[in-house]
């Protein structure tokens, strides 16, 4: 393995520790917003416990396309570097970026997605209330004569 490959799979480990600090950033900002009574925060450990999964999952996958999946003992020393990359340095902008993303992106499609909900809500309740107007004579009338029909004769 020349130098310039192993140079590559090390700065691959370091970019693998950032993202991997980021991602559990992420996942940690989510469970501490998360409402007391939530799902993300009945099931923060177990949330937490898969995405370390997944960082695992996608360094090894990482290894597997840089190195053929080789690892070598300075591989973990380089991902907790990254790890402690993101926390003093890249902890800002990722932050500033999953807000931009946050207010540009989430908030909208939510929005659209709450509405369409909301109006289809609205049809429906409307369907039912014109549906049961139109079917309520003839609800009454069946009452009508079907309680005829098992009333007792009296003696």
């Amino acid at each position: 393995m020349s130098l310039s490959v192993q140079f590559l799979s090390l700065l691959a480990m370091i970019g693998t520790g950032i993202v991997a600090g980021a991602f559990m950033d992420m996942i940690g900002t989510g469970t501490a917003y998360a409402g007391k009574k939530s799902f993300i925060r009945k099931y923060a450990v177990a949330i937490e416990v898969i995405g370390w999964v997944l960082v695992g999952c996608g360094t090894f996958y990482v290894l597997y396309l840089v190195r053929d999946g080789a690892w070598r003992m300075y591989d973990p020393v380089a991902q907790v570097s990254g790890l402690l990359l993101y926390a003093s340095f890249f902890y800002r902008p990722f932050r500033l970026l999953g807000r931009i993303v946050l207010l540009l992106v989430v908030k909208p499609l939510w929005f659209l997605i709450r509405l369409i909900v909301s109006i289809v809500r609205q049809i429906i309740r409307l369907l039912m209330k014109i549906l049961s107007v139109l079917v309520l004579p003839f609800v009454k009338l069946f009452r009508l004569i079907s309680m005829k029909g098992f009333k007792r004769k009296e003696k």
